[in-house]
């Protein structure tokens, strides 16, 4: 056994991903940084055609700058009505520098005809975890549907109009605590959990 710390960096500036980050990688021998913790981050260009693509380029950039252990991560919305749109363009969906409101206002007009047992979605997060032996993914899916107008305050992005109908809410009407328990990016974080603890003990 041993006291040493470890430190890996959260390949993210999103504040709320940083919050839901830092709550549930609650890990004695890890202290996890974030993109905040450093100056001159340059953006990345996320051009890969999956979440996996752009997890890994992401965290594959953030690595090369800072040559600690990082995790990266790329989520977004898959909507069956929609083909499987926005996906891997869910942050842009309504075109570069929106806001959440943006998309999804721009959402559920494409959704306007829609009847309600055609309106199936999913949300996937994948984390990839990058250091010096390699690239390690983890991926989260959870299954819901679009509602037809804005509930709850809670979360960020399309989390209002993503309805789970086992709970009776949506994203946005959940605590942190349950939305970690459920979501996409807490199933894919308790993998990596699972995987930190093993590799750092």
């Amino acid at each position: 056994m041993t006291n040493k710390k470890y430190t890996v960096l959260a390949g993210t500036q999103n504040q709320h991903k940083i919050l839901e980050i830092i709550d549930f990688l609650n890990l004695e021998k890890i202290e996890i940084k974030t993109l905040n913790d450093y100056k001159n981050i340059p953006e990345i260009e996320e051009n890969g055609h999956t979440f996996k693509d752009n997890a890994y380029i992401k965290a594959k950039a953030y690595y090369e700058l800072v040559n600690i252990p990082v995790f990266a991560d790329d989520s977004g919305l898959r909507v069956d009505a929609l083909n499987g749109e926005p996906g891997v363009y869910s942050a842009r969906f309504a075109g570069d520098d929106v806001s959440y409101l943006d998309n999804n206002t721009l959402l559920l007009e494409k959704m306007k005809d829609v009847t309600q047992n055609q309106r199936s979605a999913e949300f996937v997060s994948t984390i990839c975890y990058l250091d010096k032996n390699g690239a390690h993914y983890f991926t989260g899916i959870t299954n819901g549907e679009i509602t037809n107008d804005f509930r709850g305050d809670q979360g960020f992005g399309y989390d209002p109009i993503f309805y789970l109908p086992e709970s009776g809410k949506t994203y946005a009407e959940l605590s942190m605590e349950e939305k970690n328990r459920i979501s996409h990016r807490g199933k894919a974080l308790a993998q990596l959990k699972i995987f930190l603890e093993k590799k750092f003990q």
